[in-house]
């Protein structure tokens, strides 16, 4: 299969939020792709709307399935579907997490700069934000461990979101940052 990611779609003026909410900035804030979607999602959703009926669906085992068979070729990881859990998008998901995770006024932390969705979804769940700030040397954020240490051994600090790759600051966390993080947690 081949797929176009070279064609330049014009998206301002479109409703779309990268583009037409803010005219001064160029819109790196947001993880919306400007490439044309394959093919072939396109014709599923048109044999979907054919249909004519946009009532309640199930998730197909066939959904499951394929993420099963991803994990396991790309990461040699197994999972079952009774071990998977569907939801409509990451916040969702972490926001779950945190409920089933954690407890009303339990620290989580965040390093921030962070997504600000982050601030949010732990405040509506009644938890408090605890912040390891990251490090600017001019050129590059790192992770200051020595806080970070510190607040992850507070006993009110009882989950942490890693954020990999980091948004809004771009870091690919090595393997030796997260080794230092999984020790350390």
């Amino acid at each position: 299969m081949n797929y176009d990611f070279d064609t330049i779609t014009e998206r301002k003026n479109t409703g779309s939020l990268k583009w037409d909410l803010f005219n001064t900035e160029l819109p790196m804030w947001v993880a919306d792709m400007d490439f044309q979607v394959a093919p072939e999602i396109i014709q599923a959703l048109e044999k979907r709307v054919h249909h004519g009926i946009f009532g309640y669906a199930i998730v197909p085992d066939e959904y499951y399935q394929a993420y099963i068979n991803w994990w396991q070729r790309r990461h040699n990881f197994k999972m079952k579907k009774d071990e998977m859990l569907f939801l409509l998008g990451v916040m969702p998901a972490i926001s779950s997490m945190i409920r089933e995770l954690t407890k009303e006024n339990d620290g989580i932390l965040i390093q921030t700069p962070v997504y600000h969705i982050f601030f949010k979804v732990i405040h509506d769940n009644n938890r408090q934000v605890i912040e390891n700030e990251l490090v600017y040397d001019g050129k590059k954020y790192s992770i200051n461990f020595e806080d970070l240490e510190q607040k992850l051994s507070q006993k009110d600090t009882t989950m942490m979101l890693l954020c990999n790759p980091h948004n809004p600051v771009g870091r690919i966390w090595t393997e030796e940052e997260l080794q230092r993080i999984d020790v350390l947690s």
